[in-house]
């Protein structure tokens, strides 16, 4: 059951600090998941330990579509979310945020680069 169980990483500054500071990641799941499927779904797809599992749901926001037709304002309303915050056990980590550490990394190294050739040219 765990297997077709779509987890989506939600790729936010909020989970990223979450990610770096707390080992927590974070998920969208569909409404019918609870905790323990979630969990089982990332151990399974991960291969990792799961601490915890917190679930919140998001309700959509209403919003205004202007009709260009009619030149009306009429409401519509963006789709219910349902949010999974799981915590890692102590040494496990999942490559999703793999891209940002690998361009932070590419970055402090131009700058470390750039730091000696200066330091070279004042000689």
């Amino acid at each position: 059951m765990s297997s077709s169980i779509t987890l989506k990483p939600i790729m936010s500054e909020k989970a990223y600090g979450l990610s770096q500071t707390a080992n927590i990641y974070v998920f969208s799941v569909a409404k019918a998941i609870n905790r323990q499927q979630v969990a089982e779904a990332v151990a399974s797809q991960y291969q990792v330990g799961v601490k915890s599992v917190r679930m919140a749901g998001v309700p959509g926001r209403t919003q205004s579509i202007i009709s260009r037709r009619r030149r009306l304002n009429t409401l519509g309303q963006r789709s219910d979310v349902r949010k999974a915050y799981v915590t890692l056990k102590d040494g496990d980590k999942l490559p999703i945020f793999a891209a940002v550490e690998e361009a932070s990394k590419k970055e402090e190294a131009a700058e470390a680069k750039l730091a000696k050739k200066a330091s070279k040219e004042k000689k």
